[in-house]
């Protein structure tokens, strides 16, 4: 069998470290930065075990003299284990060990920079964990607010963005009494509010439309008795979305908002002042976007996403002929 230009270029790596050109502190970079390449840009699921691999030498070549390289490369290694495809609870749980272990090490000697993306991934890492009761989804919380004492929406909008993206969700999936469910999903609402002060459509198209696609999504679902009204601003949240994302330069993205849309109109009343005359338009309307969302997902092969989309164009085509 051919190696693959993958396996080459580590050997070469490999090679290249065991020579005695460069210094310990030296080599310790070169595999980080080889394991960096690896995992910012795979093309296979081998291109993130190389990684891991990779971060694992340095980890060891690190030893106790170099703590700062150290840390560096565990916080690597947990961050590759976190995105392998598909990857179980066990990996998650070797990455939240791993950003365990090595924030107090970046803490004392690295920049903040280097501590809040460690923290913004560990909150992520706890966050994946929470729904099988591997870790508290308040830690996560926690974690993402440490992140934004740096990532602020001056410096880095992008990173505030998704921070406050992320902390919205986890007040969603946060287990509470049904009594207390309205104020999670507010918390998450207002968190959402919160970033959308700063993050606008001029300036961070990608992250505003992330945002009020997401709010969107936050208030259809809101507990509330004022759901019609919900829904409209749910709409007008996907409507701004609808301004950065389109089926030509974001096609997954454009799909995902009109099927959320699509929901919405799915419940609303074509007139929110007389509901008792029904919402004959807006599921029109609905199988519309349905219908063109299914195609989409279809061509993109995102087939879970388009088996929901063709559920829901079921439901919406029976209401229209239940109507008519």
């Amino acid at each position: 069998m051919t190696p693959s230009i993958t396996d080459s270029a580590v050997k070469a790596a490999m090679a290249a470290i065991a020579s005695e050109s460069a210094t310990t502190a030296e080599k310790i970079q070169m595999l980080i930065e080889m394991a960096q390449g690896f995992q910012n840009k795979p093309k296979t699921a081998q291109d993130l075990r190389n990684a891991v691999g990779l971060y694992y030498r340095a980890y060891e070549l690190s030893g106790e003299e170099y703590p700062l390289l150290k840390a560096k490369a565990q916080v690597g290694m947990a961050g590759t284990l976190q995105i392998i495809p598909q990857a179980d609870t066990e990996l998650l749980l070797q990455a939240k060990a791993g950003y365990e272990e090595a924030l107090p090490i970046l803490q004392e000697l690295a920049t903040p920079e280097e501590v809040a993306e460690a923290q913004m991934n560990y909150g992520l890492v706890l966050q994946s964990l929470a729904p099988y009761n591997l870790a508290r989804i308040s830690d996560s919380i926690q974690a993402y607010h440490e992140a934004l004492r740096v990532f602020t929406w001056e410096d880095y909008p992008q990173d505030y963005a998704i921070l406050y993206n992320n902390i919205a969700i986890a007040y969603l999936s946060m287990p509470m009494a049904s009594e207390r469910e309205y104020l999670r999903q507010g918390l998450a609402v207002q968190s959402f509010e919160v970033a959308l002060k700063h993050i606008n459509l001029i300036d961070h198209p990608r992250e505003y439309a992330m945002l009020q696609n997401n709010l969107g999504n936050a208030l259809q679902y809101l507990l509330s008795s004022h759901p019609v009204e919900n829904n409209l601003k749910a709409i007008a949240a996907y409507n701004e979305a609808l301004k950065v994302r389109n089926s030509r330069d974001t096609p997954l993205e454009y799909a995902n908002t009109i099927s959320n849309k699509a929901n919405a109109l799915f419940n609303l009343p074509d007139n929110p002042e007389k509901p008792e005359l029904g919402n004959p338009q807006n599921l029109l309307q609905a199988r519309s976007y349905y219908q063109e969302s299914w195609s989409i997902f279809t061509e993109h092969q995102q087939l879970e996403q388009a088996e929901l989309v063709a559920q829901a164009l079921k439901d919406v085509e029976g209401e229209i002929r239940s109507i008519s």
